[in-house]
């Protein structure tokens, strides 16, 4: 299945953000991100930021290199940013401030830009397209 010009250019430009996004957690930005996990979560909170670090980097990568299985990572793609939802929800929750979100306007924003990560990886790769097949 073919994607339209601008499809490609917004899985690119995704891919390139989750691939800024995952150099973050593994450098410059690996404090803010810690702060984010949950407690409930079973590793230690270093841990979890590195894993996701690598995976966003994975995931950027393959969204902007891989054509072969294109559809199958948009939809990886938008299970990895539900599955991070609980981190940006323990930030709300808990009033964390980090990345500039000092208000609780600020963080129930970027709740709200969650579903539109996910959208945007399965409209981009043409997932969306299969799904409604």
């Amino acid at each position: 299945m073919q994607t339209t010009i601008l499809q490609k250019i917004f899985r690119i430009l995704l891919g390139g953000f989750l691939i800024l996004a995952g150099i973050s957690h593994l450098s410059w930005a690996r404090v803010e991100f810690t702060a984010q996990v949950p407690n409930w979560v079973p590793l230690s909170k270093d841990t979890v930021v590195l894993m996701s670090g690598v995976v966003e980097i994975l995931l950027g990568s393959a969204l902007t290199f891989v054509k072969k299985y294109r559809i199958q990572i948009g939809w990886i793609a938008a299970i990895f940013f539900i599955l991070v939802f609980p981190g940006n929800m323990a930030q709300y929750t808990n009033r964390i401030d980090a990345f500039g979100l000092n208000t609780d306007l600020k963080r129930g924003i970027r709740l709200l830009f969650q579903p539109v990560l996910v959208v945007w990886a399965l409209w981009s790769t043409g997932a969306c397209k299969i799904w409604r097949k």
